[in-house]
């Protein structure tokens, strides 16, 4: 039995286990990749967080994980199947078994792939997806020149030409990043204004060997085994041209990992789990934190904040739980 289970390994994640393991709680993270960091560790620059200018992502989700593994905080690697509490039936049938009169206290189990564990809280840092495009061609070429992280890809396209769809940070890092090897990159943008932020936009702009596709959407990706074309569509005059590309990179937002959580806690209509920054949910017991919940800003240092802060919570209930 655990006091706390988090689930996700990204900055909320890591820093809800190094305040769980500060505070003296039995806790255990889980993650489903073999390496800890969530999204950050595809991100080529990280330039905001304090303290670490310029750091790369992979190295800053590296050195949030080593300083959990320096206070000895419990890792599993195991995929989460059903996150649901224990019924009142399973209380009475356990405390049968060990003679007991009456039910256990209330408890979460957390059934995975490696077995069911059994905790008092959860901690939801499962963090977020990209979101796709949902046109002709994607699904079929995602692989073949289609992808959704560039420095996990863009090295495979050194010298050649290539497009980055969307208009926010993201989109921006990826088509500067894109332009330090290709010998051409669009990025093409539905808006007449980009999202990003300025010294991001400064940045783009000054690159000889990008050009901005303005009021812009993609319609279809064609290509025989690889990207070839991509069909754009001018959402002000109508008119339709196909661009000559050998990589299409989507950077159109992302969408929450929820879907565990959606029956058991209330969710807006995106999907983001309704807590605030105490990460207290609609189910008792249940916290979140990072890209998961609703909030303003999603950004590494609000989710590690997060972290913090669903762990406060947790020392709370858990408190109120012994009274």
């Amino acid at each position: 039995m655990y006091d706390v289970v988090i689930i996700g390994s990204g900055p909320a994640g890591l820093s809800a286990s190094i305040y769980a393991k500060r505070a003296g709680l039995n806790a255990v993270t889980i993650e489903k990749s073999p390496f800890s960091g969530g999204q950050v560790v595809n991100t080529y620059e990280v330039d905001n967080y304090p303290g670490l200018p310029g750091i790369n992502g992979f190295d800053m989700g590296m050195k949030f994980r080593e300083h959990a593994d320096k206070l000895g905080c419990e890792f599993l690697t195991a995929n989460v199947s059903c996150i649901r509490k224990k019924s009142e039936k399973e209380n009475l049938l356990q405390a049968a078994s060990v003679n007991t009169c009456g039910a256990e206290e209330e408890v979460f189990l957390i059934e995975t792939n490696q077995g069911i564990i059994e905790s008092r809280t959860v901690v939801a840092a499962m963090g977020a997806v990209h979101a796709k495009l949902g046109i002709p061609g994607e699904e079929e070429l995602a692989g073949m020149g289609v992808s959704y992280c560039a420095t996990c890809d863009g090295a495979f396209f050194k010298g050649r030409t290539t497009a980055v769809i969307g208009g926010g940070d993201v989109a921006i890092e990826d088509a500067i990043f894109l332009a330090r090897g290709c010998e051409k990159v669009y990025l093409i943008h539905r808006r007449d204004e980009l999202r990003g932020a300025e010294i991001l936009q400064k940045e783009l702009k000054s690159l000889s060997n990008v050009e901005i596709i303005w009021d812009t959407v993609a319609e279809k990706i064609e290509g025989e085994d690889q990207v070839e074309t991509l069909m754009l569509k001018n959402v002000k005059s109508g008119e339709q041209r196909n661009l000559s590309v050998d990589g299409v990179f989507v950077a159109v937002g992302i969408l929450p990992e929820s879907m565990l959580l959606r029956d058991i806690a209330d969710c807006d209509e995106k999907g983001y789990v309704v807590a605030g920054e105490d990460g207290v949910s609609s189910m008792p017991g249940l916290f979140v934190a990072g890209d998961v919940r609703t909030k303003k800003l999603r950004q590494i240092i609000t989710a590690a904040a997060d972290g913090a802060n669903a762990i406060t919570s947790v020392q709370e209930y858990l408190l109120r739980g012994k009274k």
